[in-house]
């Protein structure tokens, strides 16, 4: 008999901690932006669109993070796969998925088992990927 232990779910606490953490990122460095935090089960669980920032982001930020999810990995590590030669090149077109191969989107983990995913839209793809990062990484 196999045991399994349970993982705690990604909560709206830590959905709250994800969004304040890359916004505040973001904030100082001067960029203005939109971040999603999604559950294991790709529902929105926060999100938050600074007023300045372009309305898209809030989209994208959105997009990327259901990426994420989806293929649980950084959508930073995606993007080469989907050009004209890369092995995955139809898949954005060939799913009808809301996907965005754009840095910016990180798969959230607990104990090695993925419970939500973090988009960051509205600055610069290295830019997104950082501040989503920040955001990781200040919830382990």
């Amino acid at each position: 008999m196999s045991t399994t232990t349970a993982v705690t779910p990604l909560t709206t606490q830590d959905a709250e901690a994800l969004v304040t953490a890359a916004a505040r990122a973001a904030e100082e460095a001067g960029v203005t932006v939109s971040v999603t935090v999604l559950d294991a089960g790709g529902h929105l669980l926060a999100f938050r669109r600074d007023d300045r920032a372009v309305l898209i982001s809030g989209e994208t930020s959105t997009r990327k993070a259901y990426t994420a999810l989806q293929l649980n990995a950084p959508t930073a590590d995606l993007v080469d796969l989907v050009k004209p030669d890369g092995p995955f090149h139809s898949l954005p077109t060939a799913l009808d998925r809301p996907l965005l191969f754009i840095a910016g989107g990180l798969p959230v983990h607990r104990d090695g088992r993925l419970i939500g995913a973090i988009g960051v839209g509205g600055g610069a793809p290295e830019q997104d990927h950082g501040f989503a990062t920040a955001a990781v990484e200040s919830l382990a």
